[in-house]
């Protein structure tokens, strides 16, 4: 099984940056899949942008596309966000989510993804 756990949310204002890492347990990371999905207050969970078990082939929501990367090391059995300019829209919790490759839809469906970290929030401010 694959262990997540989501680092570097915080309280930032618009157009500040900030960098989140998920940190994988599983033995078998190279194996998976990785994806952020994000949620907001009152609204459904919505996937950020994922990335393939070999970071050849990544995927980014159209609100994100452009202001958001994301990356893995599988080395280190970590997947990062990085998340620039930042909008108040973007305030959500953030979820690091793995799935076993392969499979990929486009966009990403949270039912595919069966490992899940915790959250991590992040806010911006106006």
């Amino acid at each position: 099984q694959v262990q997540l756990v989501e680092s570097g949310g915080g309280l930032v204002q618009a157009g500040d940056s900030l960098r989140l890492s998920c940190a994988a347990s599983g033995r078998t990371f190279r194996s998976y899949h990785m994806a952020w999905f994000r949620q907001a207050p009152g609204k459904e969970r919505e996937p950020a942008a994922a990335i393939s078990w070999s970071g050849s082939t990544t995927y980014y929501a159209d609100s994100v596309k452009g202001r958001f990367t994301i990356s893995r090391d599988n080395a280190n059995n970590t997947v990062y966000l990085q998340m620039n300019s930042l909008k108040p829209e973007d305030t959500a919790v953030y979820f690091c989510a793995a799935r076993k490759a392969p499979g990929w839809e486009i966009p990403p469906r949270s039912d595919a993804y069966g490992f899940w970290g915790q959250g991590t929030q992040v806010t911006v401010s106006s």
